[in-house]
């Protein structure tokens, strides 16, 4: 809590590490103060909860995010109907390899842990990669077409080859071979 004699109306609030600071005028009261800390965080949760979606989320939320994708951006382009659905959709410890992995003769897809951090738009490009494995098994042509159905895709790839860079050699991202597992 920092007071300021500078102040007069105005309220405000910054991380500083693992610290939240609020700034207030100096003339505020013990309870107006109060509530502007509880406001301040209950405001930081809900915007931390936007951007990384996967620090509270189950399977069950996991499961939700990839058919709400691929109902977005798969189904529209799917020329026979709805795009194939996944029967599992879980995380899973992290992988020493990849980000993700999908099934597709099992329909399974498992999301690395490591993703749990980061921001809601790379964990939908990943999501959207694996469901697009569920028709498109190698990483041809049409795979990186429909994978472009999402818009943020490029810029995700970016994201996770950065992430992927500053954890050393551990995750290389993409495995571009055609077994029965995919990768993102």
């Amino acid at each position: 809590m920092r007071r300021s004699a500078r102040r007069t109306r105005t309220v405000s609030w910054r991380r500083e590490g693992a610290t939240v600071v609020v700034s207030i005028p100096a003339s505020m009261s013990r309870t107006e103060e109060r509530r502007w800390v509880d406001e301040a965080l209950r405001r930081l949760e809900r915007s931390d909860a936007r951007r990384r979606p996967g620090r509270r989320a189950g399977d069950a939320d996991l499961a939700a995010r990839a058919d709400a994708l691929a109902r977005a951006h798969l189904d529209p382009i799917a020329p026979d109907g709805p795009w194939p659905r996944p029967a599992s959709v879980r995380w899973t410890r992290p992988m020493r390899t990849r980000w993700a992995s999908c099934t597709p003769a099992e329909a399974t897809i498992r999301v690395s842990e490591r993703l749990r951090d980061v921001p809601g738009w790379v964990l939908d490009h990943v999501l959207v990669h694996e469901l697009v494995h569920l028709r498109e098994p190698g990483h041809g042509p049409a795979f990186r077409a429909a994978e472009a159905a999402y818009p943020r895709s490029e810029r995700a790839i970016g994201y996770l080859e950065g992430l992927s860079a500053g954890a050393g050699p551990e995750i290389t991202g993409t495995d571009e071979g055609t077994d029965d597992t995919e990768d993102a």
